[in-house]
Protein backbone atom coordinates (compact mmCIF):
# COMPACT_ATOMS: atom_id res chain seq x y z
CA UNK A 1 0.00 0.00 0.00
CA UNK A 2 2.91 2.27 0.93
CA UNK A 3 4.80 1.39 -2.46
CA UNK A 4 1.50 2.74 -4.49
CA UNK A 5 0.88 5.59 -2.80
CA UNK A 6 4.46 6.45 -3.20
CA UNK A 7 4.72 5.75 -7.22
CA UNK A 8 1.30 7.58 -7.53
CA UNK A 9 2.78 10.96 -5.43
CA UNK A 10 5.74 10.58 -7.79
CA UNK A 11 3.55 10.20 -10.79
CA UNK A 12 1.71 13.64 -9.85
CA UNK A 13 5.42 14.99 -9.04
CA UNK A 14 6.70 14.27 -12.03
CA UNK A 15 6.75 17.29 -15.08
CA UNK A 16 3.47 17.14 -17.54
CA UNK A 17 4.40 17.57 -21.27
CA UNK A 18 3.25 20.58 -22.23
CA UNK A 19 4.69 20.95 -25.83
CA UNK A 20 2.81 17.67 -27.53
CA UNK A 21 0.90 18.41 -30.78
CA UNK A 22 -2.22 18.60 -29.35
CA UNK A 23 -1.19 21.55 -26.78
CA UNK A 24 0.77 23.11 -29.57
CA UNK A 25 -2.84 23.01 -31.13
CA UNK A 26 -4.67 24.14 -28.79
CA UNK A 27 -1.42 26.87 -27.99
CA UNK A 28 -2.00 28.22 -31.70
CA UNK A 29 -5.44 28.62 -31.29
CA UNK A 30 -7.98 29.22 -34.37
CA UNK A 31 -5.05 30.29 -36.76
CA UNK A 32 -3.55 26.41 -35.92
CA UNK A 33 -6.86 24.69 -36.14
CA UNK A 34 -7.60 26.32 -39.80
CA UNK A 35 -3.83 25.18 -40.62
CA UNK A 36 -4.49 21.99 -40.00
CA UNK A 37 -7.95 21.49 -41.47
CA UNK A 38 -7.27 22.63 -44.52
CA UNK A 39 -3.95 20.43 -44.76
CA UNK A 40 -5.83 17.68 -43.55
CA UNK A 41 -8.68 18.34 -46.53
CA UNK A 42 -6.22 18.39 -48.41
CA UNK A 43 -4.23 15.38 -48.16
CA UNK A 44 -7.66 13.34 -48.51
CA UNK A 45 -8.46 14.94 -51.71
CA UNK A 46 -5.73 13.83 -52.59
CA UNK A 47 -5.27 10.27 -51.98
CA UNK A 48 -8.99 10.53 -53.07
CA UNK A 49 -8.25 11.03 -56.39
CA UNK A 50 -4.79 9.16 -56.65
CA UNK A 51 -6.83 6.10 -55.70
CA UNK A 52 -10.26 6.91 -57.63
CA UNK A 53 -7.95 7.61 -60.65
CA UNK A 54 -5.98 4.57 -60.28
CA UNK A 55 -8.80 2.16 -60.93
CA UNK A 56 -10.01 4.63 -63.82
CA UNK A 57 -6.47 3.94 -65.44
CA UNK A 58 -6.55 0.40 -64.33
CA UNK A 59 -9.83 -0.15 -66.01
CA UNK A 60 -9.21 1.70 -69.04
CA UNK A 61 -5.99 -0.48 -70.00
CA UNK A 62 -8.20 -3.43 -69.09
CA UNK A 63 -10.54 -2.99 -71.56
CA UNK A 64 -7.88 -2.82 -74.28
CA UNK A 65 -7.15 -6.55 -74.35
CA UNK A 66 -9.88 -6.84 -76.67
CA UNK A 67 -9.07 -4.72 -79.15
CA UNK A 68 -7.67 -7.74 -81.35
CA UNK A 69 -10.96 -9.38 -80.70
CA UNK A 70 -12.49 -6.09 -82.36
CA UNK A 71 -10.66 -5.79 -85.37
CA UNK A 72 -10.91 -9.50 -86.11
CA UNK A 73 -14.63 -8.52 -86.49
CA UNK A 74 -15.81 -8.43 -90.03
CA UNK A 75 -16.74 -4.71 -89.95
CA UNK A 76 -16.55 -2.16 -87.57
CA UNK A 77 -20.21 -1.95 -86.39
CA UNK A 78 -19.94 -6.34 -86.16
CA UNK A 79 -16.90 -6.00 -83.89
CA UNK A 80 -17.93 -3.04 -81.93
CA UNK A 81 -20.43 -5.20 -79.83
CA UNK A 82 -17.25 -7.09 -79.02
CA UNK A 83 -16.26 -3.79 -77.03
CA UNK A 84 -17.55 -3.10 -73.10
CA UNK A 85 -20.26 -0.53 -73.05
CA UNK A 86 -19.31 2.76 -71.87
CA UNK A 87 -15.71 2.31 -72.53
CA UNK A 88 -13.18 4.52 -73.87
CA UNK A 89 -12.59 2.20 -77.09
CA UNK A 90 -16.24 1.91 -77.94
CA UNK A 91 -16.72 5.51 -77.31
CA UNK A 92 -13.79 6.10 -80.25
CA UNK A 93 -15.34 3.81 -82.52
CA UNK A 94 -18.73 5.19 -82.14
CA UNK A 95 -18.29 8.32 -82.62
CA UNK A 96 -16.30 7.21 -85.59
CA UNK A 97 -19.76 5.09 -87.20
CA UNK A 98 -21.87 8.66 -86.45
CA UNK A 99 -18.99 10.78 -88.25
CA UNK A 100 -18.68 8.33 -91.11
CA UNK A 101 -22.83 8.82 -91.85
CA UNK A 102 -22.23 12.40 -91.25
CA UNK A 103 -19.32 12.49 -93.73
CA UNK A 104 -21.16 11.03 -96.51
CA UNK A 105 -23.35 14.00 -96.44
CA UNK A 106 -20.37 15.68 -97.75
CA UNK A 107 -19.77 16.92 -101.52
CA UNK A 108 -16.30 17.43 -101.25
CA UNK A 109 -14.30 14.16 -100.04
CA UNK A 110 -11.43 16.08 -98.65
CA UNK A 111 -13.64 18.04 -96.35
CA UNK A 112 -15.10 14.49 -95.56
CA UNK A 113 -11.81 13.54 -94.37
CA UNK A 114 -10.89 16.65 -92.55
CA UNK A 115 -14.76 15.43 -90.59
CA UNK A 116 -14.10 12.08 -89.91
CA UNK A 117 -10.20 13.22 -88.42
CA UNK A 118 -11.71 15.80 -86.57
CA UNK A 119 -14.85 13.95 -84.87
CA UNK A 120 -12.09 11.07 -84.19
CA UNK A 121 -9.85 14.02 -82.67
CA UNK A 122 -12.81 15.36 -80.56
CA UNK A 123 -13.68 11.85 -79.30
CA UNK A 124 -10.30 11.21 -77.93
CA UNK A 125 -9.72 14.75 -76.58
CA UNK A 126 -12.69 13.99 -74.80
CA UNK A 127 -11.74 10.77 -72.95
CA UNK A 128 -8.10 12.79 -72.00
CA UNK A 129 -9.67 15.55 -70.18
CA UNK A 130 -11.91 12.96 -68.46
CA UNK A 131 -8.21 11.37 -67.02
CA UNK A 132 -7.10 14.22 -66.43
CA UNK A 133 -9.61 15.11 -63.81
CA UNK A 134 -8.66 15.57 -60.39
CA UNK A 135 -4.89 16.23 -61.77
CA UNK A 136 -5.27 20.07 -61.50
CA UNK A 137 -6.07 19.13 -57.44
CA UNK A 138 -2.67 17.90 -57.04
CA UNK A 139 -0.68 19.95 -59.03
CA UNK A 140 -2.28 22.58 -56.36
CA UNK A 141 -1.57 20.99 -53.40
CA UNK A 142 1.83 20.10 -53.97
CA UNK A 143 2.37 23.76 -55.01
CA UNK A 144 0.43 25.55 -51.98
CA UNK A 145 0.34 23.14 -49.08
CA UNK A 146 4.15 24.16 -48.22
CA UNK A 147 2.94 27.82 -48.05
CA UNK A 148 0.03 27.24 -45.90
CA UNK A 149 2.27 25.19 -43.58
CA UNK A 150 4.48 28.18 -43.73
CA UNK A 151 1.50 30.55 -43.12
CA UNK A 152 1.35 28.49 -39.72
CA UNK A 153 5.54 28.69 -38.90
CA UNK A 154 5.30 32.28 -39.26
CA UNK A 155 2.31 32.71 -37.05
CA UNK A 156 3.85 30.44 -34.52
CA UNK A 157 6.99 32.19 -34.40
CA UNK A 158 4.96 35.39 -34.12
CA UNK A 159 3.77 34.35 -31.33
CA UNK A 160 7.30 33.49 -29.81
CA UNK A 161 8.24 36.69 -30.32
CA UNK A 162 5.13 38.31 -28.73
CA UNK A 163 6.23 35.56 -25.51
CA UNK A 164 9.73 37.06 -25.76
CA UNK A 165 8.63 40.72 -25.51
CA UNK A 166 6.16 40.31 -22.66
CA UNK A 167 8.84 37.86 -20.63
CA UNK A 168 11.14 40.47 -21.04
CA UNK A 169 14.32 37.36 -21.60
CA UNK A 170 13.98 34.69 -24.32
CA UNK A 171 13.70 31.63 -22.08
CA UNK A 172 13.17 28.04 -22.64
CA UNK A 173 9.93 27.52 -21.43
CA UNK A 174 8.64 31.20 -23.36
CA UNK A 175 9.73 30.07 -26.36
CA UNK A 176 9.25 26.08 -27.07
CA UNK A 177 5.75 26.33 -27.05
CA UNK A 178 5.56 28.56 -30.20
CA UNK A 179 8.67 27.31 -31.97
CA UNK A 180 7.69 23.35 -31.76
CA UNK A 181 3.82 25.05 -33.04
CA UNK A 182 5.79 26.85 -36.03
CA UNK A 183 8.25 23.47 -36.95
CA UNK A 184 4.99 21.22 -36.85
CA UNK A 185 3.21 22.84 -39.26
CA UNK A 186 6.41 23.47 -41.98
CA UNK A 187 6.09 19.58 -41.06
CA UNK A 188 2.56 18.76 -42.06
CA UNK A 189 2.96 21.19 -45.23
CA UNK A 190 5.93 18.86 -46.50
CA UNK A 191 3.82 15.34 -45.75
CA UNK A 192 0.83 16.86 -47.50
CA UNK A 193 2.78 18.30 -50.65
CA UNK A 194 5.31 15.63 -50.94
CA UNK A 195 2.81 12.66 -52.13
CA UNK A 196 0.83 14.97 -53.62
CA UNK A 197 3.84 15.91 -56.28
CA UNK A 198 4.37 11.94 -56.44
CA UNK A 199 0.49 11.23 -57.31
CA UNK A 200 0.71 13.82 -59.67
CA UNK A 201 3.48 12.72 -61.43
CA UNK A 202 2.57 9.20 -61.44
CA UNK A 203 -0.84 9.51 -62.64
CA UNK A 204 0.23 11.68 -65.31
CA UNK A 205 3.03 9.40 -66.97
CA UNK A 206 -0.21 7.15 -66.96
CA UNK A 207 -2.26 8.94 -68.61
CA UNK A 208 0.70 9.89 -71.34
CA UNK A 209 0.35 5.86 -71.93
CA UNK A 210 -3.32 5.21 -72.28
CA UNK A 211 -3.00 8.82 -74.51
CA UNK A 212 -0.42 7.13 -76.98
CA UNK A 213 -2.86 3.61 -77.09
CA UNK A 214 -6.06 5.97 -77.55
CA UNK A 215 -4.08 8.12 -80.48
CA UNK A 216 -3.21 5.05 -82.13
CA UNK A 217 -6.61 3.32 -82.24
CA UNK A 218 -8.11 6.41 -83.99
CA UNK A 219 -5.62 6.22 -86.38
CA UNK A 220 -6.70 2.64 -87.13
CA UNK A 221 -10.04 3.37 -86.74
CA UNK A 222 -9.77 6.58 -89.20
CA UNK A 223 -7.58 4.32 -91.44
CA UNK A 224 -10.58 1.65 -91.39
CA UNK A 225 -13.15 3.75 -92.11
CA UNK A 226 -11.38 5.71 -94.96
CA UNK A 227 -10.74 2.89 -96.58
CA UNK A 228 -14.31 0.73 -96.59
CA UNK A 229 -12.58 -1.43 -94.14
CA UNK A 230 -9.65 -2.60 -96.06
CA UNK A 231 -6.99 -1.18 -93.91
CA UNK A 232 -6.83 -3.39 -90.27
CA UNK A 233 -3.83 -3.28 -87.88
CA UNK A 234 -1.84 -6.21 -87.56
CA UNK A 235 -3.46 -7.03 -84.33
CA UNK A 236 -6.62 -8.06 -86.06
CA UNK A 237 -4.37 -11.19 -87.91
CA UNK A 238 -5.84 -14.48 -86.72
CA UNK A 239 -3.34 -15.96 -83.85
CA UNK A 240 -0.77 -18.48 -85.80
CA UNK A 241 -2.28 -22.10 -85.71
CA UNK A 242 0.61 -24.22 -83.30
CA UNK A 243 1.87 -26.97 -85.55
CA UNK A 244 1.19 -30.54 -85.38
CA UNK A 245 3.43 -33.06 -82.98
CA UNK A 246 4.75 -35.39 -85.40
CA UNK A 247 3.83 -38.42 -85.39
CA UNK A 248 5.63 -41.58 -83.57
CA UNK A 249 7.49 -43.93 -86.20
CA UNK A 250 5.71 -47.22 -86.43
CA UNK A 251 7.55 -50.37 -84.97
Amino acid sequence: MLIQTLAEAAAAAAPQNKFGFVEALQAGGFISYATVTILGIMSFGSFFILFTKFVEQAKITGQYKSIAAFWRAPSLKEGVTKLEKNSAWRQIVDDGLTAEEKAAKLVDSSEAHDWLHGSLARSEASINARLAGGLPFLATVGATSPFIGLFGTVVGIYRALIAIGLAGSASIDKVAGPVGEALIMTALGLLVAVPAVLAYNFLQARNKRIAELLTGFSTDVLANIASHGAVKPAVAAAPAAKPAAPAAPKK
